[in-house]
């Protein structure tokens, strides 16, 4: 049978103040920002090291998908986790769940939460596997 997926395009999540989450996904986070259309609400940025990009705009009435503030489980990655978060509360971002190391059957390693201006959390880890 043949792939039904062959990539990953681009992750989108809903917004509702497009100014704070282009200051918090460019200042804070430090993502290349590819638009910024203020009549559409909307942005999209490049994740570093991959062809994926990170877009996001306000949830028009009707539109199908997770509101604004409910997204979870998109993983960020750096080799320091504990070091990103102090850049990024220092940078005026939010650290929702403290670095804290994981033991798992393919070995350890540290994970923690952050959250944009509208309460979307991810993870940051240096998890490579």
């Amino acid at each position: 049978m043949s792939e039904v997926v062959d990539g990953l395009h681009a992750v989108s999540v809903h917004i509702r103040d497009v100014a704070a989450a282009r200051i918090f996904y460019r200042d804070v986070l430090g993502l290349k920002e590819l638009l910024f259309d203020v009549k559409a609400n909307r942005l999209v940025f490049a994740l570093p090291g991959t062809s994926t990009l990170l877009t996001m705009h306000a949830q028009g009435p009707g539109e199908h998908g997770r509101e604004a503030g409910t997204v979870s489980g998109l993983v960020f990655h750096h080799p320091d986790p504990a070091g990103a978060c102090r850049e990024i509360a220092r940078r005026g971002g939010t650290v929702t769940g403290a670095p804290e190391v994981v033991e798992s059957s393919v070995g350890s390693f540290v994970r923690a939460v952050i959250a944009d201006p509208d309460g979307n959390e991810f993870l940051l880890t240096n998890q490579t596997d």
